[in-house]
């Protein structure tokens, strides 16, 4: 049985990103976002329950503060307590996880997507994802960039501005562009 181009996107395997399944799942998830965008001011209940609707898993007392951009939302777990401030970016072709707990900054972005270094598949319109994890109590500082497959383990700290290229250790500070971890 062939799988269809959502399925392929999911499993983290080349898709068509053109494909009308993908197209109507971003459209839907736009509609939601402008809900959700405009809903700045509404009492905390009200914007977790908007989490809710979209969003894979929204722990108690997790906060998005708006505006806030994904690419599906469905593929975005955040546990308790978690905090996103401003502006941040997630691009969850498939799955992104942040743990209870974890604080991240103003204009963050964390991007599972990514495109083949062949040019011939870039041009065919295929791209894939990889997932992003991120532990318990981290801190990640505003406009930093988490790269497709990184992991950040638990209690961990990302400076602000820093792009995070590969796995952070639980309990380490990393810093810089690629970041590196600081003592």
């Amino acid at each position: 049985m062939t799988r269809s181009q959502k399925e392929k996107m999911l499993a983290g395997e080349l898709y068509n990103a053109a494909d009308p399944e993908i197209r109507a799942d971003l459209l839907a998830t736009g509609v939601w976002l402008k809900r959700y965008n405009d809903a700045l001011g509404q009492s905390p209940d009200r914007c977790h329950a908007l989490l809710s609707e979209r969003l894979a898993g929204v722990g108690p007392g997790a906060v998005i503060r708006p505006p806030f951009h994904c690419d599906y939302g469905f593929n975005i777990r955040l546990g308790a307590n978690v905090f996103l401030n401003f502006n941040c970016v997630i691009l969850d072709v498939v799955e992104v996880t942040i743990g209870k707990g974890t604080q991240i900054g103003p204009a963050v972005q964390i991007y599972t997507a990514d495109h083949p270094h062949d040019p011939e598949q870039r041009r065919a319109g295929l791209e894939f994802g990889r997932p992003v994890r991120i532990g318990r109590h981290v801190w990640i500082g505003g406009g930093a960039i988490i790269l497709p497959g990184v992991t950040i383990g638990d209690d961990a700290v990302v400076g602000a501005g820093s792009v995070v290229t590969r796995d952070v250790p639980a309990g380490a500070k990393v810093v810089g562009s690629p970041a590196r971890v600081r003592g």
